[in-house]
């Protein structure tokens, strides 16, 4: 076990182990009121650097949850884990801008909210053609150019 101070109030944790017939790992972590972040990396990361990642990843946290707390990671794991991405992929790291990471984040969650609206359609859809009451059901519906010859259905009703 290592420890590193970094200012007065910083100190790094460096646990180093080494996997069964694997490499030199290190576990790089760091508290933050109650939570507690840990990354593992191999023996060549910088452990400034990944004390920077860590730093990013929570800074951008209290960006989209407005203060993280324990519930925020528990709950919206998934939330977490798309940030999480966005910031790291196949053990590289990707992005550090702050900005950027939310910009991505806000615009995947407009996408899923848009198809949502959209994965209720079709019960929609049925719902209006209950409630038209048409007297029979038509036979052949002419749009434009396009007509569609509709089979024998049984009753909505």
């Amino acid at each position: 076990m290592k420890w590193s101070a970094f200012g007065p109030y910083t100190i790094l944790i460096v646990l180093s182990f080494r996997l069964i017939g694997g490499s030199d790992n290190k576990l790089i972590y760091r508290h933050y009121a109650t939570l507690y972040f840990v990354f593992c990396v191999d023996s060549s990361e910088s452990e400034l650097g990944i004390l920077d990642l860590i730093q990013v990843f929570v800074e951008t946290l209290d960006k989209c949850f407005e203060n993280v707390c324990e519930l925020d990671l528990i709950f919206h794991v998934d939330k977490v884990h798309n940030i999480l991405a966005e910031m790291v992929m196949g053990g590289m790291v990707l992005e550090t801008n702050m900005n950027e990471i939310v910009t991505q984040i806000d615009a995947q969650n407009k996408l899923e909210k848009s198809e949502a609206g959209l994965a209720g359609a079709p019960a929609r859809a049925v719902s209006a053609v209950k409630n038209m009451n048409l007297p029979e059901i038509p036979r052949n519906i002419n749009i434009g150019d396009i007509s569609i010859k509709v089979p024998n259905l049984p009753s909505f009703k």
